[in-house]
C-alpha cells in the first residue's frame, strides 16, 4: 500500500519578519498552465495598445531666435545647456531645465555655419560667413564688461563647418580644404585637401582621436588622419553627402546623411559597400546625430519630420513632427540618451523624449517592474500581425505619406523594369546589384 504524506514546512511559506513579501509557491509545469501563452498574448498586446495612447514625445518649443536655427552643439560637461547658432549671426545659451534662453551673443555679421564645445567645456568656438572662427567663453561677462571674443581668426575664405577634438586643444575646420588648428596659432598648423570643391563638413572620432572624415560636394566622404599630412582615402557616392557622424562606441563606424533621401552606415575599413541603408526619409537628409550608447541614431530631414533609426535596421522606429515644424536643418541626442533636440527653418528648437512613451519622474519599483515585464512581453511577441501592426503604425502628414506612395510606385516599375530587361537578355548579361552597392560610385585609395 502507498500512502501519500502531506509535508508542510514552515520556511517555504512563512516569513522572516512582517516587512518581508508573501512567498507564493508556483508549480513551473507547463502542463499545469495550459493558457499562459493566451494570458501572456492578451497582456502584450493591451500593452503595445497602452504603449501608442501614452506615446507623447513632444516636450516642449525653445523659442527666442529672429531667423532659422542652422546650427547646435552640446556641451560636454553640463546635461541641461545647449548652443544654438542661428541664420542672423546669432548664438544663443540654453538652460534645458529651466527650458529658457541665458545668454545671447551677436557672434557673426550673416550665417553661424558651425560651432563647437571645447572638451573641457570652458569655451566654444563659432564659425561664420564674415570668414572668423571666434572663440568665447562659456560663463556670460561681468558687470560692465563687453561681450568680446577671446580669440578671433581671420581667414581667407568661408568656413562651412568645426569640430573640435576630444581631447586635445587642436580642432579643424572647413570650407575649401580641411584646416588643423592650434589654439593657440592663428595659422592652421597643416591643411588637407582632395580634390577641388568645398567641404561642407567636418568631424573628429571620439575614440580613435586623431581620425576625422569629410563629406565634399563633389559627392565625396574622405578620411583623414591626423599624423600624416595626406588623407587615407574617399568613397564616392551617386549623390552629394551632407554631413557624418561617428558612432561613440564602434570606432570605425560612422554614418552618412544624403541628398537621395538615405542614410548610409558605412566600417571605415570597407567602403566597398555601406553596412546598412537607411531608407525612410522622403527628402534631403540634413543633419544625423548618434545616441550615447551607440545602438540609434536620429537624422534631421528636409521633409520637415525627424527619425530614430536602430543601427543594424534599414527603417526607422520612430517619426516625430508637428503642424509647425518647417525643413529640419539640425539635430542633436543629449549626452544622457534621454531627449532629442532639433532646429528647424521657423526659429524653433524643440525637444523631444528619445523613447516616445517614456514616463518622465521618478518611478516605484512596482513600476519598473510592470514596466520590464511589459517591456519582456512585447518583445516575446513582437512578430505576431496583430502587435506588429498597432507597434509600428504612425500618422503622417499627407505631403510625406502621399510621397511614400508615390515612391513605392516609382520602386517597383524600376524592379519590373529591370526583372523585364533580365527576362529579355542574354543570361548573365544584366547582373544582379544588391541595393548597398547600388550607390556608391567608387572608392578611392
Amino acid at each position: 500500500m502507498r500512502v501519500k504524506v502531506l509535508s508542510r514546512n514552515p520556511d517555504d511559506y512563512v516569513r522572516e519578519t512582517k516587512l518581508d513579501l508573501q512567498r507564493v509557491p508556483r508549480n513551473y509545469d507547463p502542463a499545469l498552465h495550459p493558457f499562459e501563452v493566451a494570458r501572456e498574448y492578451t497582456r502584450a498586446l493591451n500593452a503595445t495598445k497602452l504603449e501608442r495612447v501614452f506615446a507623447k514625445p513632444f516636450l516642449s518649443s525653445l523659442d527666442g531666435h529672429r531667423d532659422g536655427v542652422n546650427c547646435m552643439a552640446k556641451h560636454p560637461k553640463s546635461l541641461s545647456t545647449v548652443l544654438s547658432g542661428a541664420c542672423d549671426g546669432e548664438v544663443k545659451i540654453w538652460n534645458l531645465t529651466k527650458r529658457q534662453c541665458i545668454r545671447t551673443i551677436q557672434a557673426h555679421e550673416g550665417f553661424v555655419r558651425g560651432m563647437c564645445v571645447r572638451f573641457c567645456g570652458t569655451s566654444f568656438f563659432t564659425v561664420g560667413d564674415d570668414k572668423t572662427v571666434k572663440q568665447w567663453k562659456m560663463e556670460s561677462p561681468e558687470y560692465g564688461e563687453e561681450e568680446e571674443p577671446i580669440h578671433t581668426i581671420l581667414g581667407k575664405t568661408v568656413y562651412t563647418g568645426i569640430d573640435h577634438h576630444w581631447k586635445e586643444p587642436v580642432f579643424a575646420t572647413c570650407g575649401h580644404q580641411v584646416d588643423i588648428w592650434d589654439e593657440q596659432r592663428t595659422s592652421p598648423k597643416c591643411s588637407l585637401t582632395w580634390g577641388f570643391d568645398s567641404i561642407s563638413s567636418v568631424k573628429f572620432n571620439p575614440i580613435e582621436t586623431y581620425l576625422l572624415g569629410s563629406c565634399a560636394s563633389d559627392r565625396n566622404i574622405v578620411l583623414y588622419d591626423m599624423r600624416k599630412s595626406t588623407p587615407l582615402k574617399k568613397v564616392i557616392l551617386n549623390m552629394r553627402t551632407n554631413t557624418l557622424c561617428w558612432n561613440p562606441m564602434e570606432a570605425f563606424i560612422f554614418t552618412a546623411a544624403n541628398e537621395d533621401y538615405n542614410l548610409y552606415t558605412f566600417d571605415m575599413r570597407y567602403l566597398e559597400s555601406p553596412v546598412m541603408v537607411h531608407m525612410d526619409h522622403v527628402s534631403a537628409v540634413l543633419d544625423v546625430d548618434y545616441s550615447p550608447t551607440g545602438k540609434e541614431f536620429v537624422s534631421a530631414s528636409f521633409d520637415k519630420s525627424i527619425r530614430i533609426f536602430p543601427v543594424d535596421k534599414g527603417h526607422s522606429r520612430e517619426v516625430y513632427h508637428t503642424k509647425r515644424m518647417q525643413h529640419v536643418i539640425t539635430v542633436k541626442w543629449t549626452s544622457d540618451n534621454k531627449y532629442i533636440l532639433c532646429g528647424s527653418d521657423e526659429m524653433n528648437i524643440r525637444l523631444w523624449k528619445a523613447n516616445a512613451s517614456e514616463k518622465l519622474g521618478v518611478l516605484a519599483p512596482r513600476e519598473k517592474a510592470a514596466m520590464n515585464y511589459n517591456q519582456k512581453l512585447k518583445e516575446k511577441f513582437q512578430f505576431h500581425p496583430q502587435i506588429r501592426r498597432i507597434a509600428q503604425h504612425r500618422h503622417l502628414p499627407k505631403s510625406i505619406y502621399c510621397q511614400i506612395k508615390e515612391q513605392r510606385i516609382m520602386r517597383e516599375a524600376r524592379r519590373r523594369k529591370e526583372l523585364n530587361r533580365r527576362k529579355h537578355s542574354k543570361p548573365g548579361s544584366v547582373p544582379f546589384v544588391p541595393e548597398r552597392k547600388k550607390h556608391i560610385v567608387a572608392v578611392v585609395k
